[in-house]
């Protein structure tokens, strides 16, 4: 059975990278009908936090993320990954080095004044030397000192790597904490994981793994390092091109289920399909598709793909993720005198971009806009006084339905001899306090007569 794995370290929020990351991994699970393993590495003391775990927990939920098995700790796996590298020590492919930090820094100076690529050599590997006193000393492998390391990674193809480009990496720190190559390496060989889908920044680890796994007679998984994203201008992605929490794309009324379509196609396809499912995304996910180069994050793209699911979106769950927006503007949606939120955002989500979109372009409904001072000289000027005079008492008088209010509006415009544009906008500009809005029947429909009359008079009083 397939097993993959995600495997953040919670030294800050899930961000859209991470997210990828996830999603692809989730998503071949799923496709072939196995285990999805989520994994928390929070090794580094100095970073990891219990509020950045949970925001990465915060954010697989809302995107949909659901995992097999875990969220397993890796901090509390420290009497497992002492008992392997005690096997490592035993067996002759580990041993204990006593350098200290200074000295490894002057080595490392001494090897950049030389023009060498900086690198542990091996001064503790076969050293007869006794142990130096009251020093701690780390676990290092035995990397082996020829050869090469083969593999075919699922996306980017076969890689090849000396084992001359290697050094003897740490495996426990002197404090008794495995690093990093160490852990994933125990960790993915007892949680049976057989793809192993990372971010390419993960390449130059995968030789020292294969290396570590071989030496513990292990299966080697798969592997797949996905190419980063970048900026929609080709640098590295930052704050500014979006990479922030995904739990901020929920705060500024992104649906998940367009942020997961976006990660999706964000360096993965199937054909030209731009829009789609979850279940269409399990159906047709692949690695042979990953594309190699480099993603663009553009939230342009993003911005499209979130108004298309706002406008095919249920009703009554729009009206339910609106409401929060509302009341952050200090509207209480269920008021008694206030149209229903489902009817509002019915009429309205064909417009919206986000969910602050939706909720700012209910206001009026709420309460009477203001209309600047340019709308107003512009559309509301003496000549329309009369023809607001005639509708408003028509439409005390017309049944309040869509059709009869459109009826009202032409009739009245032909009564003063004007087209039909020449009245609706001043009405909304009157009404609404602004020139945009769906059709005019419909939305006066929804304000109610009250309103509506009240608003027109106001606006010559």
């Amino acid at each position: 059975m397939i097993r993959t794995r995600f495997a953040p370290s919670p030294t800050g929020y899930l961000h859209i990278g991470g997210a990828r990351t996830a999603l692809f991994s989730w998503a071949f699970a799923r496709r072939h009908g196995g285990r999805f393993i989520l994994r928390i590495e929070d090794t580094d003391l100095e970073r990891s936090t219990e509020a950045s775990t949970q925001a990465i927990l915060d954010g697989m939920a809302w995107l949909g993320l659901d995992h097999d098995e875990g969220p397993f700790y890796q901090m509390k796996r420290l009497d497992r990954y002492q008992e392997v590298a005690e096997h490592l020590l035993k067996t002759g492919q580990a041993y204990h080095c006593y350098a200290s930090k200074e000295e490894l820094d002057a080595l490392r100076e001494a090897q950049r004044a030389r023009g060498e690529k900086p690198r542990y050599d091996g001064r503790w590997r076969d050293s007869k030397a006794s142990p130096p006193s009251g020093v701690k000393p780390v676990l290092r492998f035995k990397t082996p000192l020829s050869g090469e390391v083969t593999f075919n990674d699922l996306v980017k193809g076969p890689i090849t790597v000396s084992n001359g480009e290697l050094d003897d990496l740490v495996l426990m720190r002197a404090d008794g904490v495995p690093t990093y190559n160490f852990g994933v390496v125990v960790d993915d060989l007892d949680m049976g994981i057989t793809h192993v889908i990372r971010g390419d920044d993960h390449v130059n680890n995968t030789p020292r793994q294969i290396h570590l796994m071989r030496a513990l007679g292990a299966n080697i998984p798969q592997f797949a390092h996905v190419p980063m994203i970048l900026g929609s201008d080709g640098e590295r992605l930052s704050k500014r091109h979006g990479a922030v929490s995904v739990m901020q794309y929920k705060e500024e009324g992104y649906l998940p289920e367009a942020l997961l379509n976006y990660l999706a196609r964000l360096g993965w396809s199937h054909g030209d399909e731009e829009v789609f499912s979850r279940a269409q995304l399990v159906e047709w996910f692949d690695l042979s598709h990953v594309s190699r180069s480099p993603a663009r994050f553009n939230l342009e793209k993003l911005e499209w793909l979130n108004q298309h699911y706002l406008k095919s979106a249920d009703d009554v769950r729009l009206a339910e993720l609106t409401s929060p927006f509302l009341q952050s503007l200090s509207i209480d949606p269920s008021a008694t005198d206030a149209p229903p939120l489902t009817a509002l955002v019915s009429l309205l989500k064909s417009r919206a971009v986000r969910l602050q979109d939706l909720a700012q372009s209910t206001m009026y409904f709420y309460k009477p806009m203001m209309p600047s001072a340019e709308l107003r000289a512009q559309h509301l000027t003496p000549a329309i006084h009369p023809v607001f005079d005639t509708l408003s008492r028509s439409l005390m008088e017309t049944d309040w339905t869509v059709e009869s209010i459109g009826a009202t509006l032409k009739s009245t415009a032909t009564a003063h001899g004007m087209k039909m544009g020449q009245v609706g906008m001043p009405v909304r500009v009157a009404v609404c306090g602004t020139t945009q809005t769906p059709s005019l029947d419909a939305t006066l429909h929804l304000l109610g007569r009250e309103k509506t009359v009240a608003r027109l008079r106001a606006s010559f009083s």
